[in-house]
């Protein structure tokens, strides 16, 4: 029967109450929820995400109770966040999906003070958060839980299966009770579920992972996106009452920041190196405070009053680069003006087979009005001749964001002034000048 109007409008209220609840509860989880879209499709057995949005299939949806409609909203957020979806690899796709919602599963039961009944859902059981060591699967990664697991193939499904892709959230219980990966339960049809050599129940399982990895493009895309907004929803939640239990940092989150962080101080200090050895007034001692807990040991700026001046900075907005890698690189350069609290000024420019004009800023204010455009091929060459032509004061340094995907031109364009290209890769290597690297 063809989804009325109103029924559309019924699920959607549902689906926006739900994340409600979440955001409630459940701070962090609620707010990354906030970047997801909801839909419903008849033609989807459970529930799946395929990293842009969370899709529910309406007799599934219907069968949910409230509580465990929230379980499955934050079950598909953490697979998005965790970037299941990227780190497949050539694992196999049967068993990774396993040890993925070992690890999402476990992590939510933490999430709330390890009542079981928050992972378990009516018609499927209890859901699977142990490791086959018999930890809870939070202390692992999915790569980790992966190893512990059998490796062989689950057998091919028949036609008439209308179950997921083998993801392992169907809940099983072993013969005392207790939840792992092992164990039978009762799919959706009803019936003992056939054990796979994963140890886990090969039936009509709910969470659908058939989705992952459909575009590959624009999950890559998606891979910086939601680090930013990782980082985002982490410093949201730090300036709530700490005295709140719920609106503290779950460990999964913790330690993601604590990985992310060593790659944006690196190229940082890069550029702190790079553009202002002969200008600003430094030492190591005492160290920076701002950066106590970095792994890099960061100089702190002593008095003086030197401005870090004429910085050119240049992103590249060829095709080659997304939307996301763009914003990214955008980013970095906000972050770097507030790593130098107010003494970095210059100018900003975009640039792809064509340059768009630099625009000079001086403070954070004048930086965030210039907007990024272009999108054509790319050509390095036409920066430096664009320095020598049009430029009445010449930088005193050129950085450079781009993919590196391009000819590049002879140092002596350059002018003698130094270049650091600020790739988002390992594969390319300029020829000549300074170089760091940041996945944007």
């Amino acid at each position: 029967m063809a989804l009325t109007e109103d029924k559309i409008r019924g699920y959607v209220q549902r689906l926006l109450l739900s994340r409600m609840r979440i955001l409630c509860h459940h701070g962090f989880y609620g707010l990354l929820l906030m970047h997801m879209r909801f839909s419903v499709d008849e033609e989807v057995p459970t529930a799946c995400t395929d990293g842009v949005r969370i899709i529910f299939g309406t007799d599934f949806l219907d069968g949910l109770s409230d509580s465990e409609l929230d379980f499955v909203m934050m079950h598909e957020i953490l697979h998005v966040v965790l970037q299941h979806c990227l780190r497949q690899s050539d694992r196999d796709p049967n068993t990774f999906n396993v040890a993925c919602d070992i690890v999402v599963n476990s992590n939510i039961l933490l999430e709330n003070g390890m009542d079981l009944s928050t992972i378990t859902l009516v018609e499927h059981g209890e859901a699977m958060h142990l490791a086959p060591d018999g930890k809870e699967g939070y202390e692992y990664t999915a790569e980790q839980v992966y190893e512990m697991l059998p490796h062989t193939p689950r057998p091919q499904k028949k036609a008439a299966d209308k179950g997921g892709d083998g993801g392992g959230d169907g809940g099983e219980s072993d013969e005392d009770g207790k939840n792992g990966n092992g164990g039978k339960s009762k799919g959706k049809g009803g019936g003992t579920e056939k054990e796979s050599a994963t140890g886990t129940s090969d039936g009509s399982l709910w969470d659908d992972h058939s989705r992952w990895g459909s575009q590959a493009e624009e999950d890559e895309a998606l891979r910086d996106v939601w680090a930013k907004r990782l980082e985002d929803a982490a410093a949201s939640i730090s300036v709530r009452d700490p005295s709140n239990e719920r609106g503290l940092l779950p460990l999964f989150a913790k330690r993601l920041l604590e990985q992310l962080r060593p790659a944006q101080t690196d190229w940082r200090t890069v550029l702190s190196e790079f553009i202002q050895e002969e200008v600003v007034d430094y030492s190591f001692v005492p160290p920076d405070r701002r950066f106590a807990d970095s792994p890099f040991l960061l100089h702190d700026f002593n008095d003086k009053e030197d401005m870090v001046e004429d910085v050119l900075f240049m992103v590249d907005t060829s095709g080659s680069m997304s939307d996301s890698m763009v914003a990214a690189a955008y980013s970095e350069i906000k972050g770097a003006i507030d790593q130098f609290d107010g003494r970095l000024k210059g100018w900003l420019g975009f640039f792809d087979a064509a340059i768009i004009e630099p625009k000079p800023f001086t403070s954070e204010e004048e930086f965030r009005v210039i907007h990024p455009a272009g999108g054509g091929g790319t050509d390095f060459q036409i920066i430096f001749e664009y320095v020598a032509r049009h430029m009445e004061r010449p930088p005193a340094s050129i950085v450079i964001l781009t993919d590196g995907y391009a000819p590049f031109p002879r140092e002596s364009l350059a002018m003698d002034i130094p270049v650091l290209w600020l790739l988002n890769n390992d594969e390319v290597q300029p020829p000549w000048g300074r170089v760091a690297r940041i996945h944007m």
